[in-house]
C-alpha cells in the first residue's frame, strides 16, 4: 500500500512542476498566482500522502501550515492588485 501512496506522490509532483511553469511563464500576476495556489495545494496533498505512508506524524503539521500560508497568500494577493487595497481586482469600477 506504501507503495502506491510513494506513487500518486510522485504523480502530484508532476502537477506541481506543471504549476511551476505557470509560475515562470505567465503571461499577468493572475497566472502566476493561480500556479502558486496550484503548487500549494499540490505540496498539501503530497504532504499528506507521504505522512500517511511514512507514519510520521509531525508531516501533517507540515502540511497544515503550508495550507494556511496559501489561503494568506491569496489574500494579501488580492489585496495588493486592488486600486484601492479593499477587493476584488476583477471587480468593474464606476
Amino acid at each position: 500500500m506504501d507503495e502506491f501512496l510513494y506513487a500518486c506522490a510522485a504523480l502530484l509532483l508532476l502537477t506541481v512542476a506543471g504549476s511551476l511553469l505557470r509560475i515562470l511563464l505567465g503571461p499577468s500576476r493572475a497566472d502566476r498566482m493561480m500556479g502558486a495556489q496550484l503548487a500549494s495545494t499540490g505540496g498539501v496533498a503530497i504532504l499528506l500522502l507521504l505522512a500517511e505512508a511514512s507514519d510520521v506524524p509531525a508531516v501533517l503539521d507540515v502540511a497544515l501550515v503550508l495550507a494556511l500560508l496559501a489561503a494568506v497568500a491569496a489574500v494579501a494577493f488580492v489585496k495588493a492588485v486592488s486600486p484601492d487595497g479593499a477587493g476584488d481586482p476583477e471587480e468593474e469600477r464606476p
